[in-house]
């Protein structure tokens, strides 16, 4: 079942237009997350997979939320790499549908442990207009974008357009000459930086990285129930509550 997102998303005042109507299906206190927008190719090389995985992968674990848009290659090593409660998949279909088909597991375990956002009622197939519209709030949602690897021609440099509009920094991988054409032409053009340490990009996340080295902060991240946390923390919850560094939503644990 998909439900209408009826709380107003102040990083949706960036696009051209405030989406009338968003459905989802997850945990949308996830919107509420540091958040870092991946994008790029549907064919990634093999230095692309490993460090998109790995950016992915680190940024969820300082409480970060990885925002993408669930398609083959990049979106999808950035969704697995974060693990589905870290991760808010931004959709160019109905969200009763799940594509692509080779994604299917992927979208289902972000359905029940993430998020899963469309601007698209129930039973809309994706359509080539869509997946622009889908890329808009992908861009939107993140505090910066970061894109791993694109050619000149591509739906990621879309992506970007939007980006320079909103007026969001941009993050690439540096990659050999020859390789991934439309990262390459904004490094040049001054229009991205390039991301040389992937620890110290996550640094700059400020309370966030407070998390990196605590198991209970880190389980919090994941928006557990307040049952859960206590079965598994016992006190350390009720004493974090005190202290502010989480607080309980609706029989949610959410970091604060």
């Amino acid at each position: 079942m998909s439900l209408i997102l009826e709380e107003h998303i102040p990083q949706f005042e960036l696009m051209k237009k405030y989406p009338e109507e968003l459905f989802y299906r997850g945990n949308p206190t996830l919107l509420k997350r540091p958040k870092v927008s991946i994008v790029g190719t549907r064919k990634p090389n093999q230095y692309t997979r490993h460090y998109t995985y790995l950016l992915a992968q680190k940024l969820a674990g300082v409480g970060v939320a990885v925002v993408s848009g669930a398609a083959m290659g990049v979106d999808a090593l950035a969704h697995a790499g974060a693990g589905a409660p870290n991760t808010v998949a931004v959709v160019a279909n109905g969200v009763d549908i799940r594509y692509p088909a080779v994604n299917r597991d992927l979208i289902r375990s972000i359905e029940e442990e993430g998020l899963v956002l469309s601007q698209f009622n129930n039973g809309f197939r994706a359509t080539g207009w869509s997946f622009v519209v889908r890329n808009e709030l992908v861009v939107a949602l993140g505090d910066v974008l970061v894109v791993t690897e694109a050619d000149l021609d591509s739906g990621s440099m879309r992506s970007v357009e939007y980006a320079l509009k909103m007026g969001k920094k941009i993050y690439v991988l540096p990659h050999r000459i020859g390789e991934s054409m439309g990262t390459a032409g904004l490094l040049k053009e001054g229009l991205a930086t390039a991301l040389y340490d992937i620890d110290a990009f996550i640094s700059g996340f400020g309370k966030a990285v407070k998390i990196s080295d605590n198991p209970f902060l880190q389980f919090c991240a994941r928006n557990p129930t307040f049952d859960e946390a206590v079965a598994r923390f016992g006190d350390d919850v009720y004493e974090a509550e005190l202290e502010g560094s989480i607080r309980v939503e609706n029989g949610l644990v959410i970091l604060c």
